[in-house]
């Protein structure tokens, strides 16, 4: 991976100046500047397709992110690699204490909502699905599956049962602190490579537990977001926080077969287990399950 030579063919014949941007587990990400103007090249890790991830869905994701108004520009694609090029946002990153407050919430809910009431995306997410893909893709490259998959997977089970089918919406499905940057008006969000079309309420939960929101904060989130608190949306949320933490632990699993990049993906997964066993020790767990069954 050579970043001045993709760089070149992007603007040949320019002289552009560029430096690593930080904070990337996935891919190599950069910040280009060009006659003034600053973009970020973003270079995929190697075998991302086994993470599910597929780069014509990203491209359209973030071109639909960008109209309307939650993403940055698309401004190339370097093919066939299929490397995204988008404007640089000009911004400070959101602390996870900040995005716990009222007033960020209030900032937040109407973008998640703009995203889940916005265009198709050309692809699928279901976090049920994905977690038991993660398993088959980590066992093929040799990875050991943690003893704790078959039970996570059984939970997983049950709150699939107990919601049933959901309505599919346009879905982010890697709401992590690192992807919202605060412009000076309003928060964008980046890194649109594992969206697709999914469950609104896994986008929600997986945002809700990986700002460790408490059950007070998701009231606030679901008030901003649809103008009032229903029990079975907070139990949704709360249940699907599970399987935020599930996916996590299992990308992290696979990474461990596949990445080239300098970061312990094994602690990432078993950091995230632990997550699932304390989400599924809650007492109020099998009360939310009752809470979202259908009938």
């Amino acid at each position: 991976m050579d970043a001045q030579s993709i760089i070149q063919r992007v603007w040949p014949g320019r002289n552009p100046s560029f430096e690593p941007l930080g904070g990337g587990i996935t891919n190599h990400n950069f910040k280009v500047v060009v006659d003034g103007e600053a973009f970020v090249l973003r270079i995929g890790g190697k075998d991302t397709e086994l993470l599910g991830i597929d780069r014509q869905a990203e491209q359209a994701a973030a071109r639909m992110a960008a109209s309307i108004g939650v993403g940055p520009e698309v401004y190339a694609v370097v093919e066939p690699e299929g490397y995204l090029v988008t404007r640089f946002i000009e911004g400070q990153p959101v602390p996870p204490e900040r995005m716990r407050s009222p007033e960020t919430i209030e900032q937040l809910a109407p973008a998640f909502r703009a995203i889940h009431e916005g265009p198709p995306i050309p692809s699928r997410f279901d976090s049920h699905r994905v977690v038991e893909s993660y398993a088959l893709a980590a066992g093929a490259r040799g990875v050991p599956i943690p003893e704790d998959y078959q039970w996570a997977r059984s939970v997983a089970g049950r709150i699939e049962a107990a919601r049933g089918p959901q309505p599919v919406v346009s879905c982010h499905n890697d709401l992590l602190n690192a992807n919202f940057i605060h412009d000076g008006r309003r928060i964008r969000i980046v890194d649109w490579e594992y969206a697709g079309m999914g469950d609104r309420f896994f986008d929600l939960g997986n945002f809700s537990v990986k700002h460790e929101y408490e059950l007070e904060n998701d009231e606030l989130l679901l008030a901003a977001y649809f103008g009032e608190v229903r029990r079975r949306d907070l139990a949704s949320v709360r249940l699907m926080r599970f399987m935020g933490a599930f996916f996590e632990a299992m990308w992290g699993v696979v990474q461990q077969g596949i990445s080239q990049l300098d970061f312990d993906f094994k602690a990432y997964a078993e950091e995230n287990f632990a997550r699932l066993r304390t989400a599924e020790a809650d007492p109020r767990f099998t009360g939310w399950l009752s809470a979202v069954e259908r009938g």
